[in-house]
């Protein structure tokens, strides 16, 4: 069995490298990449520009949808992980940290660009039921910047 499972992630990889497919692996990476599972897109984006540089835009505006959907996700989890606290516990949790994050609102979302710590933002801000399209709309705002000052500068050195 783990020897198809194996087979079958390979020929997926195998797959989403193909030319053609560029646009959709880059999505689906860059979604991955927003939730809580370790892993960059910026090689992804930068790799698929690299090789096709009319698809600078393309890429840029195919990862930042993809980023911002897999951030949409971490908030919808927060959010769940916070109902099922307060229900288990009984009472909600004050930090220092969850206090900044609500003074600043849906504004901290434009922080999710951060490498290490933006991803877990997302799912913060869905724990502090912060609104939704505001956060959803700040994630894209931090991700498209991201994704263009990256992108630019490694086409610059490289």
């Amino acid at each position: 069995m783990e020897a198809w499972i194996a087979h079958a992630v390979q020929q997926l990889l195998v797959w989403m490298a193909l030319p053609e497919i560029g646009l959709p692996a880059v999505f689906f990476i860059a979604f991955v990449s927003a939730t809580l599972l370790p892993l960059g897109s910026e090689p992804a984006v930068f790799g698929l520009i690299k090789l096709n540089p009319e698809l600078f835009w393309p890429a840029i505006l195919v990862a930042t949808v993809g980023n911002t959907l897999g951030g949409a996700v971490s908030w919808w989890m927060g959010w769940g992980a916070e109902k099922l606290y307060e229900k288990t516990t009984h009472h909600s949790p004050e930090h220092r940290v969850l206090g900044w994050l609500r003074r600043f609102g849906a504004r901290a979302c434009l922080l999710s660009w951060l490498p290490v710590v933006g991803d877990p933002l997302c799912a913060v801000a869905g724990w502090l039921r912060l609104p939704f399209w505001p956060c959803v709309a700040c994630m894209a705002l931090g991700k498209f910047g991201r994704y263009v000052v990256m992108t630019s500068t490694l086409l610059w050195v490289f």
